[in-house]
């Protein structure tokens, strides 16, 4: 009987992680990159465990200091868009041509032609990526037309 013990108790301990191989596992690293306002309640950037994706927060036209940039002006909340989205992939060595997918919020389907235009001057028109349109209500702020967030695979280089 206390061989089938031993071999049931070999197997668990195979089976359930020790406490020193767990402590040693990777974690996820988050990351607030100074250029972007200070987010109350969620991280701008996260990468995973094992360093292979980013996930970067929904990005809106906020200046560093939480001011909207151009209220009423979609053009212009799309180029600030884009430019923090810039430098939420800076951060983790990644770029535009790293975005597996966006999901892009948007006020007014009017204002497709504009996005359009935006996201083909940051994003590859021979591989975009894959995106999700979700025209909704109103965003964080009545005065914010567009929001987008993005699955960024990291290369080698930037999973340190």
């Amino acid at each position: 009987m206390s061989a089938i013990v031993s071999r049931v108790l070999g197997l668990v301990m195979l089976l359930v992680p020790c406490r020193a191989a767990l402590a040693q596992a990777p974690e996820a690293r988050f990351i607030n990159p100074a250029g972007l306002v200070r987010p109350t309640g969620y991280t701008h950037v996260v990468v995973d465990a094992d360093g292979r994706t980013a996930y970067i927060a929904g990005q809106v036209a906020f200046d560093s200091a939480g001011q909207v940039v151009g209220a009423g002006d979609f053009a212009a909340q799309a180029e600030r868009v884009f430019g923090n989205m810039h430098i939420a992939l800076t951060s983790v060595g990644a770029t535009f041509q790293d975005i597996l997918k966006t999901t892009t919020y948007v006020t007014d389907l009017k204002n497709l032609p504009a996005l359009r235009e935006a996201r083909g001057r940051y994003l590859s028109a021979a591989h975009p990526p894959a995106n999700t349109m979700v025209p909704v209500a109103t965003l964080a702020r009545p005065e914010l037309l567009l929001e987008i967030e993005a699955v960024v695979g990291l290369r080698s280089h930037a999973r340190k």
